[in-house]
């Protein structure tokens, strides 16, 4: 959704409005604040770890369970029940499934295992994109909603063509919300870096740039075995190039299909009456 003015936003009956960018930069933030202003909030993560990966997760855990024979046992006999309980603040069934690649031994998953669960993991955000434009008619039809804001992940950017402007979920997205790209600044890009190494957790990367990157992590620290990669040494400087290359991709989708405020915006808005004010200050300065 693209607007001549402010007030064109402010006078549809129905908002919808997608928030993306990096991790950290407060779409959260907003949308669970709006959710109390009597937003519908759509978790993009929520509904790929419930919805689209919730087998695969499932399927971890019992593969798991399986090495103990006490519950091999009674999951034979469909004596246990074993799911996983992903909340909007906890995301961490889902991202413990992706896992990291390398040494098994110190928690790693080989790298063929690891490109499968990311590739179901691309096919899984795609279609809880897609879901956007019903959730909105449902939001509303079932629960009254008459507003809605999505929480995209911060891979949204990654299952994405920002220069194609028939991208199939850029136009999904663009063509039932107004997107709003939240940019971080440098010293924010440091501190999710610095985060990052105390608490290295598995994120979503491009096929290409994986393949890129894997091999370039290999060839840096004199590598040649999967085994001699240290899963967590990988991991933080996989995500370091991470965020370097997805910040273009972000400027690009707000430049061609949306907007773009500041993250230090984000304190500012207390309520809904603030986010409106917000959205029209930026769509009257675009």
């Amino acid at each position: 959704m693209r607007f001549k003015s402010g007030q064109d936003f402010l006078s549809l009956p129905s908002k919808s409005v997608t928030v993306m960018g990096m991790s950290g930069v407060g779409k959260t933030t907003l949308a669970a604040l709006l959710q109390k202003e009597n937003w519908f909030q759509y978790s993009v993560d929520y509904r790929i770890g419930t919805k689209y990966m919730d087998e695969h997760i499932a399927d971890n855990f019992k593969r798991e369970a399986m090495h103990n024979p006490f519950l091999r046992d009674l999951l034979r006999s469909d004596s246990i029940y074993i799911r996983s309980n992903i909340t909007f603040d906890n995301l961490s069934p889902l991202s413990t499934y992706l896992g990291k690649p390398g040494s098994e031994a110190k928690g790693g998953i080989t790298f063929a295992e690891y490109k499968k669960r990311q590739g179901q993991h691309r096919v899984a955000e795609i279609q809880a994109l897609h879901d956007v434009p019903a959730f909105i008619d449902r939001a509303n039809d079932v629960y009254g909603y008459q507003n809605f804001i999505c929480d995209s992940g911060g891979s949204l950017c990654e299952v994405v063509d920002p220069d194609n402007a028939e991208d199939p979920v850029l136009r999904a997205l663009a063509d039932n919300t107004l997107l709003l790209y939240i940019e971080g600044t440098p010293e924010h890009a440091k501190m999710l870096i610095d985060r990052f190494r105390k608490n290295p957790k598995p994120m979503y990367y491009q096929p290409a740039f994986l393949d890129q990157k894997w091999d370039e992590y290999k060839l840096l620290n004199g590598l040649q075995a999967e085994a001699d990669v240290d899963p967590n040494g990988f991991a933080v400087w996989g995500f370091e190039q991470l965020i370097h290359h997805r910040i273009p991709l972000y400027r690009k989708i707000a430049d061609n299909f949306g907007y773009t405020i500041p993250m230090s915006e984000v304190p500012k808005v207390a309520n809904e009456d603030d986010f409106a004010k917000l959205i029209v200050r930026t769509i009257d300065k675009a």
